[in-house]
């Protein structure tokens, strides 16, 4: 497995995997799934600074993590928003790790001091990533939104960054 940048040829890809996440209510809100006109979108926000990144392993597209700003105030400018959505078929088997270290590598080098993620206390999978790598719960939002006809609650979480990648070690 390899990650890279993404490129707008991966976007027919990244859509399907987002559209499964959507799909299957364990990691977004949203409830109407996706168009390529909606990945276009996304991908034009991309800029050096706010980034995403797909696994891959030969043509295929396994995963992938973005890099959002968390609030547009210039006070929040070292917040960053993580999303990350791995393929059905490649959950659970350490991809979303390293999407986690490469973004967080990237984080780093572009002045980002802290990264933020939200997720379901359901999403059991989903936090024994993030807490292994280095995530804390900050707290629940309860009943923060409705999905399949219920309020679901959402576990903030956070990860400060040192200042540089050595200072990883």
């Amino acid at each position: 497995m390899m990650i890279r940048p993404v490129q707008e040829a991966d976007l027919p890809h990244i859509l399907a995997i987002y559209n499964e996440g959507i799909e299957d209510r364990i990691a977004t809100l949203e409830t109407d799934t996706k168009d390529l006109s909606f990945m276009k979108d996304w991908y034009q926000e991309r800029t050096t600074r706010y980034a995403g990144f797909v696994a891959y392993e030969g043509t295929t597209i396994l995963g992938f993590i973005s890099l959002d700003p968390y609030n547009p105030r210039p006070v929040y400018q070292s917040v960053g928003e993580l999303s990350v959505y791995i393929t059905r078929t490649h959950r659970g088997q350490g991809i979303g790790r390293q999407l986690l270290r490469i973004i967080e590598e990237h984080a780093i080098t572009h002045g980002f001091h802290k990264l933020i993620l939200f997720t379901f206390p359901f999403n059991k999978l989903g936090q024994k990533l993030y807490i292994r790598s280095g995530f804390r719960i900050v707290g629940t939002f309860k009943e923060q939104g409705m999905l399949n006809g219920y309020y679901v609650d959402v576990l903030a979480m956070e990860k400060l960054l040192p200042k540089t990648i050595d200072d990883q070690i």
